[in-house]
């Protein structure tokens, strides 16, 4: 198997390396793992690409590349330029630093980068480590995701619903922020919504008197009701919840084209 990894936390970070593993696992001794990854820090940059400029691609080893780009300018680097007439067999994005879970789908560039692999018809999975006092201290934070990421990318491999749908589904998976030997399993989760959890800004005064703006997020550990991700990674669980591109609201169509006709 062929398989090219991708992150939104830069391709130094720590979650990276723990992806790396997993995907080498994945691949088995006959695969290929292929890097590429932002050359930076690119968290809350959703599904951006470099459309207006161009993008800095440099090799840094075998098989891994670091782009001056989103994530999802990585994987069209990846798919285009580093692996081009031998495209990959699943795009894998994370670790990330922090979970992905609820709204915080629509800001991630760890999400970003499988959805641009969905719409180029890859399957692909992000995957992302929830941080919280039980394992923000460990040695490893990362330990949940580094103790069962295998497994868990095995079992969607084997069990997950692939299609070819003109929007194909992904997968969006959650490691709970807790220690490797405490995950109670995998649930199955619809996309949570944290009430009062909206981003905002919070402004400062530099040297020179100009205003600048922090944007910031909200609590990160209010419960998103059941059956929904956050809930399940509070309870124990990793989450795995199965996501499309279209964001057409389907449950409305009828009711409107009732309206449009009266």
């Amino acid at each position: 198997m062929r398989i090219l990894i991708t992150n939104d936390d830069g391709i130094n970070a720590p979650g990276l390396a723990i992806l790396d593993a997993i995907a080498n696992a994945i691949a088995g001794p006959d695969g290929e793992v292929w890097t590429v990854a932002p050359a930076f820090e690119q968290s809350g940059v959703g599904h951006c690409i470099n459309y207006t400029h161009p993008t800095l691609l440099s090799e840094f080893g075998p098989r891994r590349f670091a782009s001056e780009g989103s994530p999802a300018d990585c994987v069209l680097a990846g798919l285009h330029q580093v692996m081009t007439g031998a495209p990959p067999d699943l795009v894998l994005s994370g670790v990330n630093r922090g979970n992905n879970a609820a709204e915080n789908v629509l800001y991630s560039g760890t999400i970003g980068a499988t959805i641009e692999a969905a719409l180029q018809g890859i399957p692909a999975i992000a995957l992302s480590q929830f941080f919280g006092p039980l394992n923000a201290s460990l040695a490893d934070p990362f330990e949940a995701a580094a103790q069962h990421g295998v497994a868990t990318v095995r079992w969607l491999l084997d069990n997950g619903i692939w299609d070819d749908a003109s929007y194909r589904l992904f997968y969006n998976v959650n490691f709970p922020p807790i220690p490797g030997a405490d995950v109670k399993g995998l649930k199955i989760t619809t996309q949570g919504w944290r009430k009062e959890t909206n981003m905002g800004v919070e402004a400062h005064t530099g040297p020179t008197g100009r205003m600048f703006l922090w944007v910031k997020g909200g609590p990160q550990h209010h419960p998103t009701g059941p059956g929904t991700d956050v809930t399940a990674n509070l309870d124990g669980f990793t989450s795995i919840t199965p996501l499309r591109a279209d964001l057409t609201a389907h449950d409305t169509i009828a009711d409107l084209q009732s309206r449009l006709e009266k």
